[in-house]
């Protein structure tokens, strides 16, 4: 059964940090690639940031370019956002995807709420 467990998210002042974190299991996790997505109230959900499966080759959205950082553990099975600088339109549900070929799984999302 494949799962994609999403974690970190809160609320956190303008100019904080937080991790995210993305547990995967049920699938050959080292084989896909992992991207990021955030969907804010009434807007279209877009790309955050993207790995390879390898973790060699990563790409950003223009939006968080210098203030978020992808990564990934695979003998750990888990993905990470680190998140900077955060800004109040940063604030959205974050999910997780796993991606390879026909194959195209999510995670539930994890709130980010940037706000004083």
């Amino acid at each position: 059964q494949v799962q994609l467990v999403e974690s970190g998210g809160g609320l956190v002042q303008p100019g904080g940090s937080l991790r995210l974190s993305c547990a995967a299991s049920g699938f050959t996790f080292s084989s896909y690639a992992m991207r990021w997505y955030r969907q804010a109230r009434g807007k279209e959900r877009e790309l955050v940031a993207g790995i390879s499966s390898a973790g060699g080759i990563t790409n950003y959205g223009d939006s968080v370019k210098g203030r978020f950082t992808i990564s990934r553990d695979n003998a750990k099975n888990t993905m990470y956002l680190e998140m900077n600088r955060l800004k109040s339109e940063d604030t959205a549900v974050y999910y997780c995807n796993a991606v390879r070929r026909e194959y195209d799984y999510w995670g539930q999302g994890t709130q980010v709420t940037v706000s004083s």
